[in-house]
């Protein structure tokens, strides 16, 4: 036992020389981000049988897909619970190997000779990886994998006040989002972006060299829009077609779009009732209503309150997690969480812009509500890595993270 016990403390899973729980801060603001990690959670399965099931079981069951959603999340919570158990140096050690394991399985999805029935195109998309009970999209983790090592990189360095030297962190960016976009998934790789800049802002990156980061990129933009996939092109197309009035295409590229506002539009301000919104969202026959357009089917089945609720919900899950960041001294912990809740935000944003007509459908779920398992995996073991960290502030002071004097332009 003896030889156990350093072991033990490297995963916090022993005292050192107080009692483990005497060390746990256990009052914390990240039970915030878990309270609204739930709710939103159990929103979800409900939304998915509103959308998928037109007559509700007897007894208020949920139907196949709901319940399925249920075990799923079963599954989630649990790795939620497993990602507070070590302490978060340990998850920097581990970071690399992590991420290298990802883009390993990235690489792997992309291999044109891997059997169908391993690596299934869907959509289009090489993206999921088929376990038998369920399909494991190795972006998601990717997503946990790119803070950890970012956050690993930048604590304790800054180079990154220069201009050239923001090129290890974007070339850390650049290799998962490469490889994702060759999916082509173009919706997820987008999301490692704001990432990428909420993480270099927490650490003190200068914001006129971001800024002109971000007017180069939107200046290329037009001579990239010829790169894109056929597909991705109409997108983008039939979005501009939106904002002009223009209806040709309404049962064509904006089939999925303007249906999905049909419904956001019957929800009205108080939402409809359970069958009258059951009937609706199935007999218009909504694409992907119980994955990336779940919140066409909220806003129907509970109006406009509804989806201020849901808003809501996103901004106490963000309150918990920058209040966690806030409070912690530790670098690392600080820009994990920081990169987690950008993640977070990004995709929720992404995916109501889709929902309402406001940014082209490039298939983003909406994080904790749609159906999937790696996704709901994943952002479940963001809430448990950002109560990890609010559990064990350092027991020792820290100078102040990030803090630079007015040190020369350049």
């Amino acid at each position: 036992m003896p030889l156990l016990r350093p072991l033990q403390q490297s995963l916090g899973l022993a005292p050192a020389r107080r009692g483990v729980w005497s060390r746990l801060h256990i009052a914390n603001a990240a039970w915030l981000t878990v309270a609204a990690s739930l709710a939103l959670s159990l929103l979800g399965v409900y939304a998915i049988d509103v959308a998928q099931t037109l007559t509700p079981l007897p007894g208020l069951k949920p139907g196949p897909t709901a319940t399925k959603q249920l075990v799923l999340l079963a599954i989630a919570i649990a790795a939620g619970g497993l990602a507070v158990l070590p302490r978060y140096r340990v998850l920097s050690i581990i970071s690399a190997p992590l991420l290298a394991l990802m883009i390993a399985l990235l690489v792997f999805v992309l291999i044109p000779v891997v059997p169908s029935w391993l690596v299934k195109p869907r959509n289009g998309a090489r993206s999921w990886i088929n376990l038998g009970f369920t399909d494991f999209q190795p972006s998601e983790l990717a997503k946990i994998g790119f803070v950890l090592v970012l956050a690993r990189y930048l604590r304790y360095r800054d180079n990154y006040r220069r201009f050239l030297g923001l090129l290890p962190p974007a070339l850390i960016a650049f290799i998962p989002v490469a490889l994702i976009t060759l999916q082509p998934d173009l919706g997820t790789a987008s999301l490692f972006i704001p990432a990428l800049f909420a993480v270099l802002v927490a650490a003190g990156a200068k914001l006129k060299h971001l800024a002109v980061i971000v007017l180069i990129a939107a200046m290329a933009a037009p001579a990239a829009f010829p790169l894109l996939r056929p597909h991705q092109q109409q997108r983008i197309i039939a979005l501009f077609q939106q904002i002009e009035g223009d209806r040709s295409a309404a049962q064509d590229l904006n089939y999925q779009s303007f249906t999905a506002q049909t419904l956001v539009g019957a929800g009205g301000a108080a939402g409809l009732s359970d069958p009258h919104s059951r009937a609706l969202v199935y007999y218009n026959r909504l694409p992907e209503r119980h994955n990336d357009m779940i919140f066409a089917v909220i806003i129907n089945r509970f109006g406009f309150l509804g989806g201020l609720v849901v808003f809501g919900l996103y901004i106490v899950w963000l309150a918990g997690a920058f209040i966690t960041a806030a409070i912690t001294r530790d670098p690392f912990a600080r820009l994990m969480v920081v990169g987690l809740a950008a993640f977070i935000a990004g995709q929720a944003f992404v995916n109501i812009g889709m929902n309402v007509g406001l940014l082209p459908i490039i298939g983003v779920t909406m994080p904790y509500v749609s159906y999937g398992g790696s996704s709901l995996v994943s952002v479940w073991i963001m809430t448990g890595l950002i109560m990890n960290v609010a559990m064990r502030r350092p027991r020792t002071l820290h100078k102040d993270s990030f803090e630079f004097g007015n040190d020369s332009d350049e």
